[in-house]
């Protein structure tokens, strides 16, 4: 019997409602449990909410809610979520829960008796947004991760943290799984030789949290408690039997965004460590997503709600995005325009078209029925080579969570069998009779690999997968196939009758975005700001007088009216006006807050505005309807 699999997403904060990348991190969780079970193993598979900790007791308070009240109210954000994408979870986790308490308390006592627990005091930052002491080496201009820290002082308990430094380190190089993918273990090695701090495991400002039994008035610092969930979910406070089965006995694999790595990486395995439990065999991190080329966030009003897609573009077309688009471990971009572009090239285009098309040359060509008198050429050989090389580089890629990569893989086949058709012509098979044994063979091969696709990309889209078996006229229930179903040629029962056709994913078109009547992406050289500009005290003057300036051939004086008094302003426009004299009486703008400077011996209170075109300098004339003095904005 193979081994039974246990895969945790991370334990989300119920305060703010899930989005994309919330929903990218279970869809994971989601793919490699259906996947692990097409292959035959037993699958745990568990997520939930951490309802503890400072900032639940500071929101329900501010809403008018006890702690209780509210994280009941923001947990169903989660599950009705986790519906509506189809996530095939076994267990749901609150950290409020009676069992976890009950894992919570031994873990502590464990941990108490080997020594690794004191008590002491913490004087240092800390950062209310993400529940954690932050040494000072961690923080950057004053922040952590860019949020606000405050300073704190308190008796607290303390986990000896710094005693399993070297154990973690030679974990780490004995497990070469342990971290995924290499770049973020890298990071962690990093971290850890930088040195490791004890870490406090008790609050006394707050009381919304595990007590912790080892001094009234402590409750149990969000990481220690929240951590121990992943315990929980496999049965520990529980069942001894599933415990041993899914975690001492299995392969345990935790997914977690990169933010939330060294929790995971150097915590939780130094905990299990100290309470003498089996360490997690991987412990995976990916990236983030930006929206559009950027970040997401609240204020920019730019975070991808996946209800919403879902809505717009379909379950399975958006699970097949996040999967393709983004490369584990690396931040990814939600953008519109490659969501269609992937809507219509890979899943209308490529799977949708393969589909229709061998369903309604088999109506045609032998009334829905399959039939195999099998007439073998080498562009079969070929197809067959192929399969069974997508079979090894499928495994391969999911177990290393390249999930891109294994829907490359699947696709890679689908361009083959729509290339098989283009060489095999089977519309001219038709028309001679002495070919119709071939002929057979070719759409048999055709029906068969759509029912292997099928069973391929059902961990990524169940519900597209279970149409396709439905319009291949099987009465099956997609997830109970497995992977050996399909394994071998010839998996598509002879004699069977195909179903209608219908178009899996009609195309979109991309609406133009209107175009704009400037310039969006206008580059601004020098830039200045609207209060540099309210320094400049620009006003429109009258010329009362003007002459040039003896040995100075491109200067000319002027003396304007500015309303309030008379000015001296050198310009050097001479030249463009030979006929000075023509400006006097004119209107014109001029700085007026200039400081004096002196220009060929003559002082100059200021600067007349211009404007120059094809080498040719003018004044800016004013309109004589405005008044001598007005301020120009």
């Amino acid at each position: 019997m193979s081994k039974a699999f246990y895969i945790t997403t991370p334990i989300y904060y119920p305060n703010a409602a899930p989005h994309v990348g919330t929903a990218y991190t279970t869809i994971i969780c989601d793919v490699v449990s259906r996947y692990k079970r097409l292959i035959g193993e037993e699958v745990g598979f568990m997520t939930g909410v951490d309802e503890h900790g400072q900032k639940i007791q500071e929101a329900a308070e501010k809403n008018g809610f006890t702690p209780q009240q509210w994280v009941d109210k923001m947990s169903l954000n989660f599950t009705t979520l986790w519906e509506k994408l189809n996530i095939s979870n076994t267990d749901f986790m609150r950290t409020t829960q009676e069992r976890h308490l009950k894992t919570v308390k031994e873990i502590i006592k464990r941990v108490h008796d080997k020594g690794d627990i004191y008590r002491g005091e913490y004087v240092g930052k800390y950062s209310v947004s993400e529940e954690t002491f932050v040494p000072e080496n961690q923080l950057v201009d004053g922040k952590y991760m860019g949020k606000e820290v405050i300073d704190v002082k308190e008796t607290s308990y303390f986990f000896k943290l710094s005693k399993y430094e070297n154990a973690l380190l030679e974990h780490i190089e004995k497990n070469p799984d342990f971290i995924k993918p290499e770049g973020k273990k890298n990071e962690v090695i990093a971290f850890i030789k930088q040195g490791l701090q004890d870490l406090s495991i008790s609050r006394t400002t707050f009381d919304w949290g595990i007590p912790l039994e080892l001094e009234e008035g402590h409750v149990i610092y969000v990481w220690f408690d929240a951590l121990n969930i992943y315990l929980t979910g496999a049965g520990f406070s529980t069942d001894t039997e599933q415990f041993d089965k899914f975690w001492t006995n299995g392969t345990v694999n935790h997914v977690v965004g990169k933010d939330i790595l060294r929790f995971h990486a150097i915590i939780w395995p130094a905990m299990l460590m100290s309470a003498g439990i089996k360490l997690p065999d991987t412990i995976a991190a990916h990236g983030w997503w930006t929206v559009e080329g950027e970040k997401m966030s609240k204020s920019l009003g730019n975070v991808v709600n996946p209800e919403e897609e879902v809505e717009k573009y379909g379950l399975d077309a958006f699970r097949y995005y996040l999967m393709r688009e983004a490369t584990f471990g690396q931040d990814a971009d939600y953008s519109k325009k490659a969501m269609v572009q992937r809507i219509n090239a890979d899943l209308a285009n490529d799977l949708g078209n393969l589909l229709n098309r061998t369903i309604g040359m088999q109506k045609k060509y032998f009334n829905s029925e399959v039939v195999l008198n099998e007439v073998e050429e080498s562009f079969d050989i070929e197809i067959k080579e192929l399969w069974k090389n997508t079979l090894i580089d499928l495994d391969k890629h999911i177990n290393n969570y390249q999930f891109s990569e294994a829907l490359k893989d699947i696709w890679k086949f689908i361009s083959r069998m729509n290339k098989y058709i283009d060489e095999c012509e089977p519309w001219k098979l038709s028309k001679d009779e002495s070919q119709k044994d071939r002929l057979s063979t070719v759409m048999y091969n055709l029906v068969d690999s759509l029912y292997k696709i099928a069973v391929l990309i059902s961990p990524f889209m169940p519900e597209t997968a279970q149409k396709m078996i439905n319009q291949l006229g099987l009465e099956k229930d997609i997830t109970k196939l497995h992977l050996d179903d399909i394994k071998e040629w010839k998996s598509y029962p002879f004699g069977n009758r195909l179903n209608e056709a219908v178009p899996l994913f009609p195309r979109i078109e991309l609406e133009e975005e209107p175009k704009k009547e400037y310039n969006e992406d206008l580059k601004i050289e020098n830039p200045i700001t609207i209060d540099d500009f309210n320094k400049i005290e620009i006003k429109v003057v009258q010329i009362e007088k003007v002459e040039k300036i003896e040995n100075a051939d491109k200067l000319l004086k002027f003396i304007v009216n500015t309303g309030k008094e008379k000015r001296q302003i050198i310009s050097g426009i001479a030249k463009w006006y030979p006929n000075e004299q023509e400006l006097v009486g004119k209107k014109v703008q001029a700085i007026l807050n200039l400081k004096p400077v002196e220009l060929k011996g003559e002082l100059s209170q200021g600067m007349l505005l211009t404007a120059t075109e094809k080498k040719k300098t003018k004044l800016i004339i004013i309109d004589d309807e405005i008044k001598i003095g007005t301020t120009v904005k």
